[in-house]
């Protein structure tokens, strides 16, 4: 198996956490507004786990356009999940669930362009 394909391991990992973890009936979940914590911070790492294989793993290829695509695949996913969801007992599609998915996944991705960024500035100047 290749390295390239090895990064995606975290992200397939995470997604199937959210499925399983979507797969509890509505009558197991806990309060409103933990719920959404829980969305930001799941998404938070999709977003920094499809961000892994996007950039090859460095840091120096994390980019704007990287970034911009692992927030959309977490977002996509996330419309996915909440499809998943209309067929799990006392469970319902959330548009707002989305909306926490895709804002977590922003900020995840935000941080790693943080980091890259401080990263550049600690490397020595080459020449």
């Amino acid at each position: 198996m290749s390295t390239r394909t090895l990064l995606w391991i975290p992200a397939c990992l995470q997604m199937a956490f959210i499925f399983t973890a979507s797969a509890v009936p509505g009558t197991h979940l806990p309060g409103h507004l933990w719920d959404k914590l829980v969305h930001l911070i799941v998404y938070a790492m999709l977003g920094v786990f499809f961000l892994l294989p996007l950039s090859g793993g460095r840091f120096s290829g994390v980019t704007l356009r990287a970034a911009a695509v692992a927030v959309v695949l977490s977002c996509l996913y996330g419309i996915s999940d909440e499809l998943h969801q209309r067929f799990v007992p006392n469970r319902t599609p959330d548009v707002m669930d989305v909306l926490a998915d895709t804002i977590g996944a922003a900020a995840g991705v935000l941080v790693a362009l943080a980091c890259r960024a401080a990263a550049a500035r600690l490397r020595p100047n080459a020449g």
